[in-house]
């Protein structure tokens, strides 16, 4: 008797890789600029009045 039974790991499986690849579709795979910049983009300071 084991703790889970397969259909819980077996759909563990597939949530975790389908979030991984909704993740990948959001951020863009071949997107310029490094994974912090699509994330967070660069602060841009206001000038002076």
């Amino acid at each position: 008797m084991g703790l889970f039974k397969a259909d819980f790991y077996r759909f563990f499986a597939l949530g975790f890789a389908g979030g991984a690849l909704l993740v990948m579709a959001t951020l863009g795979l071949g997107g310029s600029g490094t994974l912090t910049d699509n994330i967070v983009p660069p602060a841009q300071a206001e000038t002076a009045h």
